[in-house]
């Protein structure tokens, strides 16, 4: 059983050690649906392209990719990429984080639930 256990990390270790470079930030208190208005326009595109592009976006999630795009080239150096002016944003990927539930007083005693929603965002970056 133990056997088992110890090769399944291996496995797991391997598989993250050949894994494109890439940066993930986890609960972003911005919705995925205005997230992906800024991911969208920046996939596939060169990094110095799509850095010039987030840097003079007028919305919130353009900062938070740019950042995002930062540290996803910095892993890629440390892996040993060492062309970082060829390297394109192969997926940019925003998924729904958990979903914070609050209440509304309304009229008559009643409650109206707001949901202050969350997202994941993962950057892959490749050499071109």
């Amino acid at each position: 059983m133990a056997t088992k256990q110890k090769a399944k990390a291996v496995a797991r270790r391997k598989a993250k050690a050949e894994a494109p470079p890439h940066g993930v930030v986890r609960h972003v208190r911005m919705s995925p649906r205005k997230m992906r208005v800024v991911a969208n326009l920046v996939r596939g595109k060169t990094v110095d392209d799509a850095m010039a592009m987030l840097k003079h976006m007028p919305k919130k999630g353009a900062e938070i990719i740019r950042k995002l795009l930062i540290s996803a080239v910095a892993n890629a150096e440390h892996k040993g990429i060492n062309d970082v002016d060829q390297m394109t944003i192969r997926d940019c990927n925003v998924d729904n984080g958990p979903i914070l539930k609050r209440w509304m007083p309304r009229s008559m005693g009643r409650a109206n639930r707001i949901q202050h929603r969350t997202s994941y965002v993962t950057v892959t970056v490749t050499e071109a």
